[in-house]
């Protein structure tokens, strides 16, 4: 049986988890497991996560972080939580489910293909497609995405999209080991080290990554995500920018090739 986990960073998510469809999408999928992160919540998250965790102990698990460190390090600790068990896949999505988890299932086929690595959602409206964003942000996301595909020298639609599906190999725990340079564009440094580390040219890299165009995708009412964000995403392109097209570049290198794994325990979990 194939096994996949899917990583959920949560930050004050307690009004907007819909415990039901985590614990549809498990009845559906036996070889389907879900690690909560509790970011650090403020509120009655871990309380929601914990409620949960008891009606499906077996495919549930929570990793409380006792202090908010934001998405990027809610989804580190979280994959390197998930990689200390065997697995077939493993991944993260977004807590507001923006991303309906029946797509869990569409990325696994994708995998079908041989030399696929990763597979990511990517919200392009087209005809027969569900896309619901904000016009505003789509526009600074387009913007967005051009400067990251001159950065990574890549062609890429959506690199923000909070689905993302990887194969589990050796890999992965180099690209997660050490905490990232950025926060709100995470996912982009996530792409560069894959580059990095693997030695290997933009252009090979796409072929072994797919961009999955969305069925279904809307903004959930009660995102944190804010005009802000966007213009720290601007500042954080230029770490990144510093990161991987100076001399900078070759101890950022060796700092992923040198980084030890140390598993992250769940302290919640009796």
């Amino acid at each position: 049986m194939t096994t996949t986990r899917i990583i959920i960073p949560c930050y004050n998510e307690a009004k907007r988890l819909r415990p039901e469809a985590f614990l549809r999408a498990l009845s559906n999928e036996p070889g389907l497991r879900f690690l909560f992160v509790n970011d650090g919540s403020s509120d009655t998250t871990l309380h929601v996560l914990t409620t949960l965790r008891e009606k499906n102990p077996g495919q549930i698990s929570i990793l409380n972080l006792a202090r908010n460190s934001g998405k990027a390090e809610a989804v580190r600790r979280g994959m390197l939580e998930a990689l200390t068990e065997p697995c077939d896949y493993v991944g993260y999505w977004d807590a507001d489910l923006a991303t309906p988890l029946d797509a869990i299932g569409e990325f696994l086929s994708v995998f079908n293909h041989d030399g696929i690595e990763a597979v990511i959602g990517s919200r392009v409206c087209l005809l027969g497609r569900k896309i619901q964003r904000k016009a505003w942000r789509h526009y600074v996301g387009r913007v967005f995405a051009t400067c990251v595909s001159l950065l990574l020298r890549l062609k890429i639609y959506d690199t923000q999209c909070g689905a993302k599906l990887f194969k589990n190999t050796p890999i992965l725990h180099q690209i997660f080991c050490t905490p990232f340079k950025v926060t709100w564009t995470f996912d982009v440094e996530l792409l560069a080290r894959f580059i990095l580390l693997r030695g290997m040219s933009p252009g090979e890299l796409a072929s072994t990554w797919v961009e999955y165009p969305l069925h279904e995708w809307k903004d959930i009412k009660g995102s944190k995500i804010g005009i802000k964000d966007y213009i720290r995403g601007g500042v954080e392109f230029c770490t990144l920018f510093f990161f991987l097209h100076t001399p900078a570049r070759n101890s950022y290198l060796r700092d992923l090739q040198t980084a030890c794994f140390t598993p992250f325990h769940d302290s919640t979990s009796g």
